[in-house]
């Protein structure tokens, strides 16, 4: 079982103690790329976030929870360093890249609060005719989540998957030692999430609960009104904190629940036991981001492009840099 494992492993890892575990292989690609990545995207965000006026309120319960997260995952990535079994490498691989992610995601939320304050007017009208112009009708769609109770239910789980997914492709990553494939997924959602950012400053919109709805809201989905209420106070001033507790999605177009989605199913492809789960579980969410997300479908469409962009930029990237380091061998 064991040899299984890591049957396909053609690295050596020559600074781990057992002689076994060495055959489980150094990724190609160095967590410094990552590291190097996030260290530039916490300075390009502080510094929107000054110019902004925006900080982040420490005395709530979501700082705290998110603090002790990350300070335990990377305790544990700490204790691990020196890994004597295959449990304690796969433990230092999952909270390595659980650590990385979280502070991605975290930084791609606080971007886009400054972002927001940085942008004028909304783009509703452009996006509703374009949705006409494709045969949406996303009143229609409300409608008919208004009149079934479960389709309501289901359609809110499904899409808080957007959580869930990314810790069952890092415990699968970690458990199958694909630490090259981890990385390369968290290099594409970091860049995935920078594009969606530059995007929303382009493309700022109330969502189509808040533009095409009118009179009272018998059902009010995941997203809320957010987009409507806290884009304005972002601008005018009267929201100068970020309360981690409440953290909102101030992104409509492009949809990021579309970008993430793409990128989760397309990291999934490769591990069989997981593509298909990931598959269906995605689905299901991308079906929900239109109401639950307030999206128009042509946000869905620009979330598309982003991912798909972002997956080729990548790739493309790590062929220069492979064909570079075969040149200098």
């Amino acid at each position: 079982m064991t040899l299984q494992i890591v049957r396909d492993a053609v690295w050596l890892d020559h600074s781990l103690p057992n002689p076994f575990l060495r055959k489980v292989g150094r990724p190609r690609i160095p967590v410094s790329c990552v590291l190097v990545g996030l260290a530039l995207s916490c300075i390009i965000v502080g510094v929107m976030m000054r110019r902004a006026g925006i900080g982040v309120s420490i005395a709530n319960t979501g700082f705290g929870l998110s603090a002790f997260a990350l300070g335990t995952l990377a305790a544990l990535r700490i204790a691990a360093h020196r890994p004597a079994t295959l449990g304690q490498y796969r433990l230092r691989d999952f909270s390595e890249h659980m650590f990385l992610f979280v502070v991605t995601c975290l930084l791609g939320v606080f971007a886009t609060y400054p972002a927001a304050a940085a942008t004028a007017g909304f783009t509703d009208p452009m996006l509703a005719r374009m949705d006409s112009a494709l045969h949406f009708d996303w009143i229609a769609m409300y409608r008919v989540v208004l009149e079934y109770p479960m389709l309501r239910t289901a359609s809110s789980i499904a899409y808080s998957m957007i959580y869930v997914s990314p810790i069952i492709l890092m415990a699968a990553f970690a458990w199958t030692h694909r630490a090259d494939e981890a990385r390369e997924f968290l290099i594409t959602f970091w860049l995935g999430a920078m594009l969606t950012v530059l995007l929303f400053m382009r493309l700022p919109a109330e969502g189509p609960l808040a533009f095409l709805w009118h009179g009272p809201i018998p059902y009010m989905p995941t997203s809320a009104l957010y987009q409507e209420q806290m884009i304005p106070a972002l601008r005018d001033h009267s929201l100068r904190a970020i309360d981690m507790t409440a953290l909102r999605g101030l992104v409509c177009a492009p949809s990021f629940h579309t970008v993430s989605a793409v990128l989760y199913m397309a990291a999934a492809w490769p591990i069989a036991r997981l593509r298909w789960p990931m598959i269906a579980i995605n689905v299901a969410m991308l079906m929900a981001t239109p109401i639950e997300g307030t999206h128009y479908l042509v946000d869905m469409i620009a979330g598309l492009f982003v991912a798909v962009m972002a997956i080729v930029l990548v790739k493309a990237g790590l062929r220069l840099l492979h064909q570079y380091e075969v040149r200098t061998a």
